[in-house]
């Protein structure tokens, strides 16, 4: 991983998508002023056009009004929407946004995700249709859901369905930073909206997945006890394989503390290191191996590991990871990784 850190814009989170138009698409967290907002990425790292920079463009500073979905038990009242993933599939952008707090358990005080719902863009984020699905389309351990990403628009896909990941924990929750596993859902492409048609991975039987409709019997694909972050997964086309990055907010002792553990300044309470761990897997349901691990990641505590997959090579031996951080690192954040394929 190259020690070169390029910078650019504010804010944290950063989702992103390969539209149809050929540009990324990202959301980010905490924003010029606003707890969420969405973003056209121009270029690709390496070209000229990009310079030392990547071209981003402000689409909407505001696509969910705080006023209007944070008004509700358990959720903060300002900051409690963010985004969760986007997916583009036939030309539409497909945005998870989740209703969340700061954490409400102070002995091990993690952000705490409430709800998810689904709202699209068939203009490239110009316009939203924020009633695409209910405010309570997902909720308890798949509070927030995180698209596996394809090439373009989709392109590539496995088969006919999607897929999303949702972080959760051994109480029951979904939590944002210092979880315990994932679930794996899926649903066909054109039944996205609809709740009913999603199922979601229970086991292995004669060592092929079983899908289940009842979340309750949802197994885990991955498992890191009070180390699973909110990940995010991409296809490596050129590697057959599917790339996780995984984050974790650590003591300096290396025993696992959220990073909104304590009260007081969030500057002194984001003085602390976190880990990065790297994995791969030939399904999305596993089985997953570490690859790359990194005990003190970043300035002072980096976050939400993310590979686009247009930033990937063909060989796929080359990606780029986009990530977030506190301090310095609090925008978007990004560095080539090189594969050593062995």
């Amino acid at each position: 991983m190259d020690s070169r850190r390029y910078h650019k814009a504010d804010g944290d989170m950063w989702p992103i998508t390969w539209a149809a138009d050929g540009h990324c698409y990202g959301a980010a967290g905490d924003n010029l002023g606003s707890p969420m907002n969405v973003w056209r990425i121009e270029g690709h790292p390496g070209e000229p056009f990009w310079g030392p920079y990547p071209h981003l463009f402000l689409i909407d500073n505001l696509p969910i009004d705080p006023k209007e979905y944070c008004q509700r038990p358990h959720v903060h009242p300002h900051w409690g929407v963010k985004p969760a993933s986007l997916l583009s599939l036939n030309g539409v952008l497909y945005f998870a946004v989740q209703l969340m707090n700061f954490g409400d358990n102070p002995s091990f005080n993690r952000q705490h995700n409430i709800s998810s719902w689904i709202i699209t863009s068939d203009d490239n984020g110009n316009t939203w249709n924020r009633e695409a699905t209910r405010q309570d389309f997902f909720d308890g351990r798949l509070a927030s859901p995180h698209f596996i990403q394809f090439g373009q628009d989709y392109e590539g896909a496995r088969d006919e369905f999607v897929y999303a990941y949702f972080p959760a924990a051994m109480d029951g929750n979904s939590y944002w930073c210092n979880g315990d596993y994932l679930l794996l859902g899926k649903v066909r492409r054109d039944r996205i909206l609809e709740r009913d048609a999603w199922t979601f991975y229970s086991g292995d039987e004669h060592g092929q997945p079983v899908w289940h409709s009842d979340a309750d019997r949802a197994a885990p694909v991955f498992e890191y006890p009070l180390m699973t972050g909110e990940n995010h997964v991409s296809f490596n086309k050129g590697l057959n394989r599917y790339i996780m990055g995984n984050f974790s907010f650590t003591d300096k002792q290396g025993n696992p503390r959220p990073y909104h553990q304590q009260p007081g300044d969030p500057v002194d309470d984001s003085r602390f290191p976190s880990q990065l761990t790297l994995f791969e897997a030939p399904n999305p349901w596993g089985p997953w191996s570490l690859f790359h691990q990194d005990n003190n990641w970043g300035s002072s505590g980096d976050y939400q590991p993310i590979f686009p997959t247009k930033w990937i090579s063909e060989d796929g031996k080359e990606m780029w990871m986009v990530s977030s951080g506190s301090e310095e690192d609090y925008n978007f954040t990004f560095q080539k990784v090189r594969l050593k394929l062995r």
